[in-house]
């Protein structure tokens, strides 16, 4: 178990890079093939859709098509005086009858021809009693009066002027599908007979059915919301109300398709509305269907898990041998004890190792010496930048702020002058004492206002001071004069460009460190090329109101706190700056 646990241990880099390779080589074959085959999905439905649009447009030409037929015929009816004679002139003689009906089955044979191509029956019923279909047999199987009964009649007379779609069952249960017109006289507008172009709902059908697959359906609603028509025989006859919902919502927002659920399944939704004939015809496509034919989901899965496992078997003999050098020399490395600088590690394996040896080796030999003398430097050095980090004024902010105070009082405002004095002895005041001394956030707080108070009184308010204190953090201690090198750097190098502009100073406690952050809308600068970055990071280009730099902040946090303290500063030209200081915790 010892044994085992040792290899562990010198194998940890082989080991964390082989999970990091296989991590990565998984997470890319898997991120890489949901895309592929989400974007495809999405070209799919795009281009299903479109393709679609044009059948429905297609399917709607035919459909207008064959209204164009049936007003035609009806018309033809409305000007036949033959067909007006059959249906209004009182039964007479056998011969006189038979004579009639004669002639009324050339004029049915005529405006038939029209329609033969439709499958359709024409039935005409009139005043007088008289039925006539052009079959023979009318589809609607119906006495005369129960015709004139029939709601299909009574709710064409409530729309006289106009061929009114209609929809039921016939006496055996086939769906039919009937065009009704009253024929009526021009003058009067007196009403001597109904006419009815009856068809299947297989026949219908055939206007669609050539455009619809497997996962392809057509469903033509009502207006009321009845499915009179689609290649799901089960759906005939039933309510459609849901499904013209999501179409009507579909029309209103402009959406040329919809993503909805229809019995627990995602379809994609196309519609038209047949003004003709008072329908929306609705194409519904099942996205599981249609896509599924366009993924082959278990050859993609196999040729993902073939490439994924060539490339762990290359990352592993790769990885293994990269690392075998390095780990014989962690071995040796971990068995120096830890004052033992004398030791040294036997050289060789592959060359970066070697140069890690001969590093290790020349370390072990200055080691001692460079503690030693480290130690001392470093206490010299705190010493001097604490020395280093007193405040001082800068003679032109003093020489700047006493002449507006002098010219406040020379126009008579004392009361201002008044305030910029007490301001300006508020900042003198927080200089004086030691440097490491800490105050709380709320004093620290004065002192900003006091430092921006003064500038607006030299160069105007065009550049607004905003602050964001978290109340927890108003009793936190820092370190003296630890934020206005930052303010300072916004208020005079941070609006060259713009006229105008924000600086906003937030604080609040982020697990265990007080975070600082002052922000500013102004110009910003290219953290990587732009010379000002190197400015704002250095400060020796140029005195500060307190004579500490951005950089000397920075190296004074992680001296009184540590190196998981200090200063981070991000910006973006155009854009504006953001410096995030972070300090512990401190309270009294």
């Amino acid at each position: 178990m010892s044994k085992l646990f040792d290899r562990f241990k010198y194998n940890g880099l082989f080991i964390k890079m082989f999970i990091i390779m296989v991590v990565s080589i998984i997470a890319v074959s898997v991120t890489t093939t949901w895309t592929t085959i989400n974007v495809s999905e999405r070209v799919f439905t795009e281009t299903f859709s479109i393709t679609n649009t044009k059948v429905i447009n297609q399917i709607n030409n035919n459909l207008d098509t064959f209204n164009y037929s049936i007003a035609l015929a009806t018309n033809k009816l409305a000007q036949s005086g033959t067909a007006r004679e059959f249906m209004t002139e009182a039964d007479g003689s056998s011969l006189a009858n038979f004579r009639s009906f004669y002639a009324m089955g050339d004029v049915m044979k005529r405006i038939n021809s029209g329609l033969d191509a439709y499958g359709i029956d024409i039935t005409v019923a009139g005043i007088n009693g008289r039925i006539f279909a052009s079959s023979g047999q009318s589809p609607l199987a119906m006495t005369h009066d129960e015709l004139m009964q029939h709601p299909l009649t009574l709710r064409s007379l409530e729309s006289p002027r106009r061929i009114l779609y209609q929809h039921i069952n016939s006496k055996h249960g086939v769906p039919l599908l009937v065009a009704t017109r009253p024929l009526s006289d021009r003058t009067t507008d007196k009403v001597y007979g109904m006419i009815f172009f009856t068809m299947t709902e297989k026949e219908f059908a055939g206007f669609y059915n050539t455009y619809t697959s497997e996962g392809n359906e057509v469903a033509v609603i009502s207006g009321n919301g009845t499915i009179v028509s689609s290649g799901r025989k089960e759906w005939i006859g039933t309510d459609g109300r849901e499904l013209l919902a999501y179409v009507k919502s579909m029309e209103e927002a402009g959406k040329p398709y919809m993503n909805v659920a229809i019995q627990n399944r995602e379809h994609i939704v196309l519609s038209r509305y047949l003004s003709s004939l008072d329908y929306y015809i609705v194409n519904l496509i099942d996205k599981k269907t249609a896509i599924g034919q366009l993924t082959d989901m278990p050859s993609i899965i196999i040729s993902v898990g073939v490439i994924v496992g060539v490339a762990l078997i290359i990352v592993f003999l790769i990885s293994r041998r990269l690392t075998r050098s390095l780990t014989r020399l962690v071995k040796q490395i971990s068995t120096i004890s830890k004052y033992e600088f004398h030791h040294k590690v036997s050289v060789g394996g592959s060359y970066e190792t070697r140069e890690l040896g001969l590093a290790f080796n020349g370390m072990l030999e200055e080691l001692q010496d460079y503690v030693a003398k480290l130690v001392q430097t470093e206490k010299q050095r705190r010493n001097a930048e604490l020395e280093a980090l007193q405040g001082q004024i800068n003679p032109h902010f003093l020489y700047n702020t006493l002449a507006s105070v002098k010219f406040m009082v020379q126009h008579g405002d004392r009361e201002r002058a008044a305030e910029t004095i007490n301001a300006l002895i508020s900042l003198l005041q927080n200089m004086i004492g030691n440097v490491s001394e800490t105050i709380t956030l709320s004093q620290e707080l004065v002192n900003m206002k006091n430092y921006v108070l003064i500038n607006h009184v030299r160069y105007g308010e065009r550049i607004k001071m905003n602050y964001f204190i978290a109340p927890d953090c108003l009793g936190c201690h820092l370190p003296k004069l630890i934020i206005q090198p930052f303010i300072e750097n916004a208020f005079f190098h941070g609006f060259n460009a713009k006229a105008e502009g924000h600086i906003y100073f937030m604080a609040s406690k982020e697990a265990d460190a007080l975070i600082c952050e002052v922000v500013d809308n102004g110009d910003g600068f290219d953290m990587k090329t732009d010379q000002g970055a190197e400015n704002l990071k250095s400060s020796g280009k140029r005195q500060l109101f307190t004579g500490i730099g951005v950089r000397n902040v920075h190296e004074r946090v992680q001296l009184l706190y540590g190196e998981s303290y200090g200063v981070e500063i991000n910006s973006h030209p155009g854009e504006g700056t953001r410096v995030k200081i972070r300090l512990p915790i401190i309270k009294e």
